[in-house]
């Protein structure tokens, strides 16, 4: 079940808000969110919830010990960090590691054909946070298997995030406070991510798409596809994000902010300071930090950066082409840090923080266009086809399809909402809270039905989501 799906936005999310708010007290509540985040996670595949649950009794276990008995014990949290991510590995990269096995070797190993379960990444990282955090600070551990659970099935970030840190959210889970303006404000927020989705990042896709499917894509194909799969990309996950914080607003949890608008930013180091920040948080307190950051020599740092960003490009999905993006998004930082790419300095004056501004922007979208490849041989060849300035028969047909009046008016208005301050100006004005102001409320309303016309258009039908 996804959130733009019917069967959540016409059952599952109105029937869990609406018994939220009955009068039955904290208890009732973290209750009712833990079990409607299972059945939420139930509908993805039902055989896989108790692996889940293994996963949460395991940290659980592993925090009572570290907050208990075991304090400060490495060994113990070296098991769990190794039973986490050994767990993580087989169902994710078993059949990637057989395939290079018999690439390199000549073997002919078959591959398991495991089943990925959905939000494994989000959710493993989330119970490594908690232990790591315990095991740093045992008086944080949490005696309470249920607020545990809550913690790592809240549903709004379970198969997408923000990743949580328990810090960030233990004490809301006890106390929190659902005010009309702060429940006012999440369902715009909500309805904001929603129309991200459904108007701007689906439109962007059917172009993305179909121009990756193309067989021989010429300079304007290849463009228009790395332009558009940037945004796709941008919006689908922003938007996810904004849905996560809206519904989160709307059971009266605060969760931070994991998108602040990156393609405005002029450097790649500013764009991880801008883009899915707690993942790149993440990796900064649980990865860079413990190897030493930039506390070490530059060819130190340079190094531990290829390595946060070899393993950030790993975390994405079992394919070469996730491990070069992740690998050239390290490479561009490690040269910025050491004054190589001086955007330092050329931040200094107009023209150069314009430059900046292009060089990231073009940065970011070619690493995306090997980031959507299906093979790293695919991406190398969109990647030259932009750079070979010659019209093709096929790209001049397939231009005319995707030109049409109201693509070109969506991608407009994606374009705008990204790159322009003008995009950060209406999000704010959207989402955050105000009182007895009816224009976000008619804006919001107005993109619902946008939404929901748009949902209409691409044949959802509340019940096709059982995947039991």
């Amino acid at each position: 079940m996804v959130f733009s799906s019917a069967i959540f936005l016409f059952c599952f999310l109105p029937a869990v808000f609406l018994l939220y708010r009955l009068p039955f007290g904290r208890r009732w509540q973290n209750a009712l969110l833990a079990c409607a985040s299972l059945v939420f996670y139930a509908f993805g595949n039902l055989h896989y919830v108790p692996l889940f649950l293994l996963s949460v009794l395991l940290n659980y276990a592993t925090g009572l010990l570290l907050g208990g008995r075991l304090q400060r014990s490495k060994p113990l949290i070296a098991l769990n960090i190794v039973l986490n991510l050994g767990i993580l590995c087989v169902f994710k990269y078993t059949d990637f590691l057989i395939g290079n096995a018999n690439a390199l070797f000549g073997l002919t190993l078959k591959p398991v054909g495991l089943i990925l379960p959905i939000g494994i990444s989000f959710y493993t990282f989330q119970g490594l946070s908690y232990t790591i955090d315990v095991y740093r600070k045992p008086e944080e551990y949490s005696r309470s298997f249920l607020k545990l659970l809550l913690y790592i099935s809240f549903f709004p970030q379970l198969i997408a995030g923000p990743i949580v840190r328990w810090g960030d959210i233990a004490a809301q889970i006890d106390e929190r406070v659902c005010t009309p303006e702060k429940t006012s404000a999440g369902i715009r927020r909500f309805l904001v991510g929603l129309g991200k989705k459904l108007l701007l990042a689906d439109t962007a896709a059917i172009a993305a798409d179909a121009v990756f499917a193309a067989s021989l894509p010429d300079a304007r194909l290849a463009w228009l596809g790395g332009i558009c799969y940037s945004l796709q990309i941008y919006f689908d996950f922003s938007g996810y994000s904004d849905m996560a914080i809206g519904m989160g607003r709307m059971f009266g949890f605060s969760l931070k902010e994991n998108f602040l608008f990156p393609y405005t930013a002029d450097s790649i180091r500013d764009f991880w300071r801008k883009w899915h920040i707690s993942l790149s948080t993440w990796f900064r307190e649980y990865l860079y930090i413990p190897l030493g950051g930039s506390r070490c020599s530059r060819a130190r740092a340079a190094l531990n950066r290829l390595i946060v960003f070899f393993c950030t490009g790993l975390w994405h999905g079992a394919n070469w082409t996730f491990v070069l993006w992740g690998l050239g998004h390290g490479l561009l930082s490690s040269l910025e840090g050491s004054g190589i790419i001086p955007v330092e300095r050329l931040q200094k004056s107009i023209p150069g923080r314009i430059l900046c501004r292009v060089y990231t922007l073009l940065a970011v979208m070619l690493l995306f266009t090997l980031f959507r490849a299906d093979t790293v041989a695919q991406g190398f060849t969109m990647i030259a086809a932009m750079f070979r300035f010659q019209a093709l028969p096929e790209g001049a047909l397939l231009l005319a399809k995707l030109s049409s009046p109201a693509m070109c008016a969506v991608l407009t208005a994606a374009l705008i909402m990204a790159l322009s301050p003008l995009g950060g100006r209406i999000h704010a004005f959207l989402t955050e809270e105000h009182e007895k102001e009816l224009v976000p409320d008619v804006c919001c309303l107005l993109l619902m039905v946008l939404s929901m016309l748009s949902l209409a258009q691409s044949g959802f039908h509340p019940f096709i989501y059982f995947q039991f």
